[in-house]
C-alpha cells in the first residue's frame, strides 16, 4: 500500500500536520499511523481526567469527524518499526509495510527511567505521560494507597493534583533543591511549594532515591520512604529511534531545518521529538511544548504538499495551574530584572538589549500571551509603553498602528 503521505505518531503535531497539508492539497491520500488506541487527545489533560474534571471524550484534540471530513485513514494500535528512506516506506509491526511519497515522524518523548538499584522488585509501579498510564494508575490506587512520585517537574506534580484526594498520602521527591527547576526559580518555586504543602503533598527535595527494596525508597540521604504506588516521573526524553535508525541526523532530538525537514530525504519531522531553535536564547534544545508542536507540524504538512512554511521562532513557554495557582512562563532568565508584586502575584520579566526575553508569572496570569508575543517579535520596547505593560498588559501599551496591525486592521 502507498499513501501520499504518511503521519507516525499521534500527538499534537500530527493534527497540525493534517491542517497544514489541506491548506495546499485538499485531496492527497493521508495515512496517520500511532501506537495508541486512541484518537488524538490533550495529554495535559490527563491529571484533569483522574480529577474528574474532564471526559475521553473532552480530552480528543479534534472531533472523530475531522479525520472524515480531511480524508484521513488512522490506524490506531500499530507500532511503526523501521523506515526505509531508500525504498521509501514504513515497516508496521503487524509485518507488513506503507509506501509514502513525504513523510513525517512527530513520535513525540518517551519516559526516562533512572537504572534505580532494585526498581525490578516494585511491584506497582507507573509512568505518568499517556492516557493508558493514567488509567493504569488509576485502577491501581485507592483511598489508603501511599503514593511515592519521583520527579517534582510538570508531569510529577501534575500527577500528584490528579490523585490528590483520592489516596492515603503522596510524598513527592526530587533531587533538585526546589520544584519545578526546569521553568522557575526558587523564588518563585517557594510559592508553589507553599501550595502543594498547604494541599498535603510531602515535598522531599535536594534527595533522590538511592535504591528500592520492594515497598521502601532508600533515599542517597539515608532517609525512608514507605510506599504502595510508585510513579517515575523523573522525566522525558526525545523519541528519535525512527530517523536515527534510518541514518537520519540526531542530537538531543532530531535535527531539522526551518522547514521540518530531517537530513533524510522527503522526511519530515514535528513536535517533542525534534530540537528547536530558542530565539531567546539562540540555541538549539528541545522544546517539547503544545503550541510548538501543533506550528511545527502545520509548517510540516505545508512543505510536504509542496507549498512554503518556515518556523524559526520558538518560544519555550509554559502555562499550568496547581490547585488554582496559575503559573506562566516563558523564553530566558537573563538580563535585567523588572520584578513587580501585587497580592496574590509575582511577576517577573526579563529584558536584554532593549527587548523582552523572558518572564515568569505566579498567581494572576490573564494576558501573560501579550508577554509572549513581544518576545516572540522581538519587539523593541521603546516602540511601546513598558512601564504601563509591566503592571497592566494591554494593547493600549502599544501604538495605534501597531494595534491595527495585532487586530488584522489595516494601515
Amino acid at each position: 500500500m502507498i499513501s501520499k503521505y504518511v503521519i507516525i505518531g499521534g500527538g499534537v503535531a500530527s493534527t497540525g500536520c493534517i491542517e497544514g497539508i489541506r491548506k495546499v492539497d485538499p485531496s492527497g491520500g493521508i495515512t496517520l499511523i500511532t501506537a495508541e488506541p486512541y484518537l488524538t487527545y490533550c495529554r495535559p489533560l490527563i491529571s484533569y481526567l483522574l480529577e474528574g474534571k474532564t471526559t475521553l471524550e473532552k480530552m480528543l484534540y479534534r472531533p472523530e469527524s475531522f479525520y472524515e471530513k480531511n480524508g484521513v485513514r488512522v490506524m490506531l494500535a500499530t507500532k511503526s518499526e523501521r523506515i526505509d528512506p531508500e525504498r521509501k516506506t514504513v515497516m508496521l509491526s503487524d509485518g507488513t509495510s506503507i509506501g509514502y511519497e513525504k513523510l513525517l515522524c512527530a513520535t513525540g518523548s518517551v519516559p526516562f527511567v533512572p537504572p534505580f538499584e532494585g526498581l525490578d522488585t516494585v511491584k506497582s509501579k507507573f509512568s505518568f505521560l499517556t492516557l493508558d498510564d493514567a488509567l493504569e494508575l488509576e485502577r491501581a490506587i485507592t483511598p489508603e494507597s501511599r503514593v511515592f512520585i519521583v520527579g517534582a517537574g510538570l508531569i510529577g506534580l501534575k500527577c500528584a493534583e490528579g490523585i490528590h484526594g483520592r489516596v492515603g498520602s503522596i510524598t513527592v521527591c526530587d533531587l533538585a533543591p526546589q520544584v519545578l527547576a526546569s521553568i522557575l526559580d526558587s523564588d518563585s518555586a517557594n510559592i508553589v511549594e507553599e501550595t502543594l504543602q498547604s494541599h498535603g503533598i510531602n515535598l522531599i527535595l535536594g534527595d533522590t532515591v538511592a535504591k528500592f527494596e520492594e515497598n521502601v525508597a532508600i533515599l542517597q540521604s539515608g532517609a525512608s520512604v514507605e510506599f504502595d504506588v510508585l510513579v517515575l516521573a523523573v522525566g522525558v526524553r526525545p523519541n528519535v529511534a525512527l530517523v536515527r535508525d534510518a541514518g537520519g541526523k540526531i542530537g538531543r532530538g532530531i535535527i531539522v531545518d526551518d522547514t521540518m525537514l530531517t537530513s533524510l530525504p522527503d522526511v519530515y519531522a514535528a513536535g517533542d521529538c525534534t530540537e528547536s531553535f530558542d530565539i531567546t536564547s539562540s540555541s538549539s534544545r528541545v522544546l517539547a511544548i503544545l503550541p510548538n508542536a501543533y506550528m511545527q507540524g502545520e509548517c510540516a504538512g505545508i512543505n510536504m504538499a509542496e507549498g512554503y512554511s518556515s518556523y524559526a521562532n520558538a518560544v519555550p513557554m509554559n502555562s499550568v495551574g496547581f490547585f488554582g495557582l496559575h503559573i506562566a512562563t516563558a523564553g530566558t532568565y537573563t538580563g535585567e530584572l523588572h520584578e513587580i508584586r501585587t497580592p496574590g502575584c509575582l511577576k517577573k520579566l526579563y529584558v536584554n538589549e532593549g527587548r523582552l526575553v523572558g518572564f515568569i508569572i505566579i498567581g494572576d496570569t490573564t494576558r501573560a500571551g501579550i508577554y509572549t508575543s513581544l518576545i516572540r517579535n522581538k519587539t523593541p520596547l521603546d516602540e511601546i509603553d513598558f512601564e504601563l505593560i509591566k503592571n497592566y498588559p494591554s494593547l493600549m501599551a502599544f501604538s495605534g498602528n501597531s494595534r491595527l496591525k495585532m487586530l488584522g486592521g489595516v494601515v
